[in-house]
């Protein structure tokens, strides 16, 4: 796999994992044994990602100092810091100049375990935006998406009866799609940025069956706990 780099979302703040997340973000709540950033962290690793860029606000030091560099963990880590909380969009784009030309996208907080080469080639083959689709029958969350074939028609955060898939909360963005940004430092990619790319044709989906797993709760965390090694 060529050198993509891996960008991950560290800046929730957690409110409802607390008292959990008082000292520590949310990615840092550890789940056997360590951090569950650095089972993340790993886990990208094995699928060939070496380059990483953590986008943090919330306690941003505390992640700074277990990761520091990367080296210890064999992989390079830059950061970019919001001063507030400025959404999943906005912190992309206050981390425009660290961004490569194209990279993937995920969750500090979430985990997929599918195969990432296999997304790369995906995206790869058609070299343009692409976000994982969950289409397995259990329900997770309401339906975001519509999407037929690999073509993503339509995205509605607050999910609908209509639509037929989920975000799994992982993308493969190229920075030429911040021309679809809104003119502002503080937005959402889920309410503002993926329901036009849709809509211009821009965005691509990469079905999979394999459910995902959050931080959502602390019933969620077992459930997690019991997937990651």
């Amino acid at each position: 796999m060529s050198a993509m780099q891996a960008v991950v979302l560290c800046g929730g703040l957690g409110t409802r994992l607390r008292p959990l997340t008082e000292k520590v973000p949310k990615p840092m709540v550890e789940l056997n044994g360590k951090p569950f950033l650095e089972h993340l962290v790993l886990f990208l690793k094995k699928q060939g990602f070496s380059e990483f860029l953590f986008l943090s606000s919330y306690l941003h030091e505390k992640i700074e100092s277990h990761f520091g560099n990367g080296k210890k963990f064999g992989v390079n880590i830059a950061y970019s810091v919001e001063e507030k909380l400025l959404g999943t969009g906005g912190a992309l784009l206050n981390a425009e100049q660290k961004l490569g030309e194209e990279f993937l996208l995920v969750n500090g907080d979430t985990f997929l375990p599918i195969n990432f080469r296999e997304l790369i080639q995906f995206y790869r083959s058609i070299e343009s935006n692409v976000i994982v689709a969950y289409i397995g029958f259990e329900e997770i969350a309401a339906s975001n998406l519509q999407v037929e074939g690999n073509k993503v028609l339509a995205y509605n955060k607050a999910g609908s009866s209509s639509m037929n898939a989920v975000d799994a909360g992982i993308q493969v963005l190229q920075k030429d799609s911040f021309s679809y940004f809104p003119k502002k430092k503080e937005f959402s990619l889920e309410e503002e940025v993926f329901p036009v790319l849709a809509r211009n044709h821009a965005l691509f989906a990469f079905p999979t069956e394999q459910r995902f797993y959050d931080m959502g709760s602390k019933e969620k965390l077992k459930a997690l706990a019991k997937v990651i090694k």
